[in-house]
């Protein structure tokens, strides 16, 4: 399972110039398996996390779709204001050989007014290098220009590349050459960026009735809760009991929770709870015990994802369940056999208690208004005290880095 290394943003409304993680080939500290944004409202949090959506969409739907999306607003409203460049990313991964990261640069920018990928490129050291630069075998400029097929060596012998030209400027290259066997680093890529999940966890979609009918995949929003447990109850008993016991354990007094079609063939949620003979439905269940009830769903996935982004998911949850959360994603964070990657936005220093400060980050607007990112562990006082045994969050709303408790 592939793991992101780092990321450098470019252009990206506030996100002028910012790096995380590893940004420079094989050297520098990796991007945790918790990765923690914190910072006032408007520095630049949900864009960060917007990046991985974007970039998602642009492989599904193209850039055009991504830059129109109605949370969006365009090609214009994405650039940094002030800016003229391209948006531009690069991300570093490893796809099994963290000597050997993987490293995708897409740069967009509008051509004859519509929005499109104006340079595309994959890069890798050659098999059993350690050292030294890596090589392209992906390069494309408009839609056209040159690849390398094979698992693993790379060739800088112009003879041995194949030229392309995509019919479609506004589609990404690793959407139709990752579908090709002859480039399996690419489909490796591919399919990378396609499991990514990004949690948009809404109570009120939950509540939602459904059609019956088990599904294998918990939608961004929640609202298939219901044929997710449906599909576990039938095929995964075992995490099925699991998410039972999760949620029991975060909401005292719940007995059981079972999917129930109802007459007309849609799908209702029932919660049996201590000390009443009735049971509840979904319609009449609290945020936070929806939530929940999401969350265990999408950690107990016998296939879990490599990665996962989670924008405030404190919202609707009372303070000591929201950092029994953050200890629980850290956990799963940290399963050496999930190999799953968290990054997560927050406000709420609860959460930020269960954290260390390797795994937090601090987002900031600049004089300019572009946002500036720096890891509390670059903060020596915040350091020392963690050490001495006082929480990161605590610290956080004291005051002891970036002025920003208040927000």
């Amino acid at each position: 399972m592939a793991r992101l290394q780092g990321i450098r943003i470019k252009n990206f409304r506030a996100l002028a110039d910012v790096a995380v993680g590893q940004v420079k080939y094989a050297s520098g500290d990796t991007l945790p398996g918790m990765a923690c944004f914190i910072g006032p409202n408007g520095s630049g949090k949900s864009s960060l996390m917007d990046v991985f959506g974007f970039i998602s969409q642009c492989l599904s739907d193209g850039v055009e779709a991504a830059c129109d999306h109605p949370a969006r607003g365009g090609f214009d409203r994405l650039r940094t204001q002030g800016c003229a460049g391209p948006v531009e990313f690069e991300l570093f991964f490893d796809a099994g050989d963290a000597e050997r990261p993987i490293v995708y640069a897409l740069a967009i920018d509008q051509v004859s007014g519509v929005p499109a990928v104006l340079r595309e490129s994959l890069r890798q050291r050659r098999r059993g290098e350690t050292r030294g630069k890596p090589y392209y075998f992906l390069k494309l400029e408009k839609g056209k220009g040159k690849v390398w097929a094979g698992a693993y060596d790379v060739s800088i012998d112009s003879k041995k590349a194949e030229r392309v030209k995509l019919a479609d400027a506004t589609q990404l290259g690793i959407a139709t050459l990752g579908n090709l066997d002859k480039h399996p680093r690419i489909v490796t890529v591919r399919e990378y960026i396609e499991e990514w999940y990004l949690s948009y966890f809404v109570p009120d979609a939950a509540r939602e009735l459904q059609a019956t009918g088990a599904q294998r995949w918990l939608d961004r929003r929640g609202s298939n809760v219901g044929n997710v447990l449906q599909y576990y109850q039938r095929q995964y008993p075992k995490q099925f009991g699991q998410i039972l016991k999760d949620v029991a354990r975060a909401i005292p007094g719940l007995k059981k929770i079972e999917p129930k079609p109802s007459e007309d063939n849609r799908l209702l949620i029932r919660f049996d709870e201590a000390g009443y003979k009735d049971p509840f439905y979904q319609q009449s269940m609290s945020d936070g015990t929806l939530k929940m009830l999401a969350y265990a769903v999408l950690l107990a996935d016998p296939k879990p994802r490599p990665f996962i982004g989670i924008e405030e998911p404190e919202n609707g949850l009372y303070v000591q369940l929201i950092e029994q959360l953050a200890r629980r994603l850290v956990a799963h964070a940290e399963d050496k056999k999930t190999r799953t990657q968290v990054l997560v936005t927050t406000h709420s220093p609860y959460f930020v208690d269960a954290l260390k400060p390797e795994q937090v980050w601090l987002i900031e607007k600049g004089p300019d208004g572009c946002a500036r990112v720096t890891r509390t562990t670059e903060f020596q006082a915040v350091r020392e005290m963690v050490d001495q045994g006082i929480p990161l969050g605590s610290l956080w709303y004291s005051r002891h880095f970036g002025g920003l408790a208040s927000s």
